[in-house]
């Protein structure tokens, strides 16, 4: 039996963590002497009772189930995204109540689509929150509380595993405690490193923090009308590819790396054969556009190199429009938005290493059709993938096709021209942000009905929580009815 006060006193901690960065975005807006500043005030304080009132009126629960873990996770993404848009809102301008909901769930989600014509005429406390939802959702606001809460009974366990796939453990033998600990400190050590490097070359350290911010969480939410293309700038450019490429991979990995354990973003045969695959498309694109006479080759490459780093790690940050580029150079970066980045990463997307077990099972069950008799295991960076493991892979893929397929009739039946539609319900899904057509990369979702942007919300929930998670939860409240 799941129960509800066990579940409110945990939403209760997420409330407060977001009440955290509200206060310091109304904090810069006050110091600022901005009209952003009410707005985000009034968010503070909203959240702050919300959560503080469960803590105060609901005992302390020290066990909490598997479902109640669940039921955590995926309200504690819905309430944030609703408690989120409310600075949005209050603000006014572009932000009706359609806009308002789609731009929190874009920024929580880290899926950086975005309603906004003119980003820069934002208030900088408002810009910051906006970032701010970027780091917030980056590795899952579950995550940054599990590092507060008390490990007694699995709490943390329970939680942890509803939030994370089974996949993504595979790089992690330590407690849940240790698990959460470590992907924080990568966390805020990737953006501390990348925010000082940017202001090097170039940036003001607001410009810097936010872009960090949306680099590492992989969203895409910049200060700037035209994104990163604003700078002009090769070595910023540089920067931001060699974190959108090092974030949309397995955190455990990467604090392996850094420890000198054996396996590593250097030793694995996933991360080669990510990194292989994400060159192959970066060369297909630019020698498409240099045959075409697009660009010249070294602008090819440049352009080619961002754009398909920035979609295939579910990033989103732009250099270059590409609503004209060739059919086929489009057709690549499609495909990078559903692939995506690795597991136990801040991508979004199917994940590659599900592709890459996906083929490993393909090839093992040709070798069975042609010999039955036979014996045939699969592992994967030296661990052993039992038959469990391959069909929740079979069937999370087959459940993403069907999702944004669906999607794409939808938003076909509001009359939304066929690449529009395509295109936005992959990058919603895999919670890559820009698409091709009219929410290109350069572009934004405002020209959409309020309905679609409902619709692709919900899509950006569903890629967050992996959609398992949320129909997980969906039985177990029809269940109880």
């Amino acid at each position: 039996m799941i129960r509800t006060k066990a579940i409110l006193r945990y939403l209760g901690f997420v409330l407060l963590f977001n009440a955290l960065f509200l206060c310091i975005s109304a904090a810069i807006s006050f110091f600022l002497h901005e009209n952003s500043f009410i707005p985000l005030l009034y968010g503070a304080l909203i959240c702050t009772a919300l959560g503080i009132f469960p803590q105060i009126f609901i005992e302390k629960i020290e066990d909490i189930t598997f479902q109640e873990g669940i039921a955590i996770s995926v309200l504690g993404w819905i309430v944030t995204c609703l408690t989120g848009m409310i600075p949005y809102f209050m603000w006014g301008g572009e932000f009706t109540l359609a806009n308002s909901l789609f731009e929190s769930v874009s920024g929580f989600t880290t899926t950086g689509a975005t309603i906004l014509n003119n980003v820069e005429i934002l208030p900088k406390g408002l810009l910051f929150w906006r970032a701010s939802t970027h780091f917030i959702g980056g590795i899952g606001i579950i995550l940054f509380v599990l590092v507060v809460l008390p490990e007694k009974r699995g709490v943390r366990s329970s939680i942890y595993h509803s939030e994370v796939s089974g996949l993504s453990m595979l790089n992690f033998r330590m407690k849940t405690k240790e698990i959460a600990n470590i992907i924080v400190i990568v966390y805020i050590s990737l953006i501390a490193v990348e925010t000082i490097l940017l202001k090097i070359f170039g940036m003001n350290w607001f410009d810097a923090v936010c872009h960090s911010f949306a680099t590492v969480a992989t969203g895409g939410f910049s200060t700037k009308n035209t994104s990163v293309a604003y700078f002009n700038n090769i070595s910023i450019e540089i920067i931001i590819m060699f974190f959108m490429l090092i974030s949309s991979m397995h955190f455990g990995l990467i604090y392996n790396t850094i420890r000198g354990r054996k396996l590593n973003i250097f030793t694995s045969s996933v991360v080669r054969s990510y990194v292989i695959v994400m060159f192959i498309g970066i060369l297909l694109v630019a020698g498409q556009l240099t045959f075409e006479k697009v660009y010249s080759s070294g602008e090819s490459l440049r352009y080619a190199a961002f754009q398909v780093i920035s979609l295939g790690t579910t990033t989103g940050f732009a250099i270059v429009d590409t609503p004209n580029w060739p059919i086929f150079a489009i057709l690549i970066q499609m495909y990078f938005t559903i692939q995506c980045g690795m597991v136990g990463s801040t991508s979004g997307g199917l994940k590659f290493d599900r592709i890459y077990l996906f083929f490993k099972s393909l090839i093992k069950q040709i070798r069975l059709t042609k010999h039955p008799q036979g014996i045939y295991a699969i592992k994967v960076d030296g661990t052993l993938i039992d038959s469990d493991m391959e069909l929740q892979t079979a069937v999370f893929i087959l459940l993403y096709i069907i999702t944004f397929f669906v999607t794409t009739l939808l938003l076909t039946a509001m009359k939304i021209d066929g690449m529009t539609a395509f295109s936005a319900a992959i990058t919603t899904l895999g919670n890559a942000g820009p698409g091709f057509g009219k929410v290109s990369s350069l572009g934004n979702y405002s020209g959409l009905p309020d309905a679609a942007k409902y619709i692709l919300s919900g899509n950006m929930l569903l890629g967050r929580l992996e959609i398992m998670n949320i129909i997980v939860f969906l039985t177990m409240l029809s269940r109880k009815r």
